[in-house]
């Protein structure tokens, strides 16, 4: 056999080993690894229509975006972080900030049933039962938050719970700069 031949799975290796090295360097020095980039920062909320979580029938689409910025929350019963940020949203409300709920891929059932047992922080909550408008988000499991302006144009994409720091640090800035924008 080739002695070059058994320096293949050694280089392919020290490869492999170098560039995930640099990628926790990166995230030592800053890089937030649930800061997901999204296509759809600058554009519109896609095009939809959804029912009402509670009102089944109740039908809603892109223009619910419209007039106000807010954040759209992507959650879900079956996701044990959406559980563990709804308290701080329920507190979100309470302050006036603006929040549309999207049940994903979830037993409406269940979802009723867990606003109503924990509190409901959302103005509207939509249902995503099949998941298609998580789809045209880019969402690939809850927690999600888009900030949303008032013209219905995504601005931010976080990944992840809303808790205090992350709030504090990224999206109320974002959020109030983005009310007062609206204002003028």
């Amino acid at each position: 056999m080739n002695k070059k031949v058994l320096f293949i799975p050694l280089a392919i290796f020290l490869i492999l080993a170098a560039t995930f090295a640099t990628q926790l360097v990166k995230n030592q020095h800053g890089d937030d690894p649930t800061k997901l980039e999204s296509v759809l920062i600058g554009k519109p909320v896609p095009q939809f229509r959804l029912e009402d979580l509670v009102e089944p029938g109740k039908l809603y689409d892109q223009a619910i975006f419209k007039g106000e910025p807010l954040l759209l929350n992507v959650w879900a019963t079956w996701c044990p972080t959406c559980y563990a940020e709804h308290q701080y949203l329920n507190q979100l409300a309470s302050q006036g900030v603006k929040i549309i709920g999207m049940n994903y891929k979830d037993d409406r059932n269940k979802a009723v049933g867990w606003l109503n047992d924990l509190g409901n922080p959302y103005l509207i909550s939509l249902f995503d039962g099949n998941g298609m408008l998580g789809l045209d988000l880019g969402v690939y499991g809850a927690p999600e938050t888009f900030v949303i302006d008032a013209a219905g144009v995504i601005r931010y994409r976080h990944v992840g719970d809303v808790n205090p720091r992350n709030w504090a640090e990224t999206l109320e800035p974002l959020y109030k700069q983005l009310v007062q924008e609206a204002k003028q």
